[in-house]
């Protein structure tokens, strides 16, 4: 019988690994050992350097996990020897040469523009009126506004690190598509999903479907753990 994995999980920018607190009391009840990655999101380098910290710790194959910008730094950390498959939850998937930066610069017409402020001291946050409806419509109102209140401001150089060797290419994968994001579309996340070759999945929630549909997200981690 094979070892069973450990699930480390990559939160992605604006938030911190505490929104990822459902899906552990749902993974853990199932018998899943569970880590959170608390990465700085300040430049991918140093995302990686603290996803490979967390990983380094554990005895055993890894489930590497990433939401949004998560799913860059999984992209590039998950060439680790541990890892034995990765999960994309709403997030960019990006191949070799390519960064946030370069994944969002032609927006398919029509398509939600993310209510991003302009960089202050090189530090990107959403806009606190419009975060609840780009980033967490389905979740609810006082929860939203507590997440936009402490947001955690993501670095213009997190969005400019590009990937050396996309892991997806090497590890299986899969995704779920969130069809209410309005922060990565979804049409853009089924395309990832595809050149990834991921096992695909969907669900009816917003950018934030880790929060509001942690069962959902946990079901896709379990399968890719088992």
């Amino acid at each position: 019988m094979s070892e069973k994995p450990t699930i480390v999980l990559v939160h992605g920018g604006f938030v911190d690994g505490s929104g990822w607190q459902g899906v552990h009391q749902l993974l853990t009840a199932q018998g899943h050992d569970v880590r959170i990655v608390q990465n700085p999101t300040l430049s991918l380098d140093g995302d990686v350097a603290a996803t490979h910290w967390v990983i380094d710790q554990v005895a055993g194959p890894v489930v590497l996990v990433g939401h949004s910008y998560g799913g860059v730094v999984v992209s590039e950390a998950g060439t680790h020897d541990s890892v034995q498959s990765l999960v994309y939850i709403a997030a960019f998937a990006p191949d070799k040469g390519e960064s946030v930066s370069t994944l969002i610069a032609d927006p398919p017409p029509g398509a939600p523009v993310p209510p991003i402020q302009p960089p202050i001291d090189g530090l990107l946050v959403l806009d606190r009126d419009k975060f609840a409806d780009s980033f967490a419509a389905d979740v609810p109102p006082g929860q939203a506004a507590f997440m936009a209140d402490s947001q955690v401001p993501w670095g213009v150089d997190a969005l400019g690190g590009t990937i050396t060797d996309p892991a997806w290419r090497t590890r299986p994968s899969w995704y779920l598509v969130a069809t209410e994001d309005r922060m990565i579309p979804p049409p853009a996340q089924r395309a990832m999903a595809e050149r990834s070759e991921s096992t695909v999945s969907e669900v009816a929630a917003s950018h934030s479907v880790y929060v509001s549909r942690p069962d959902a997200v946990a079901s896709v981690i379990a399968q890719a753990a088992g």
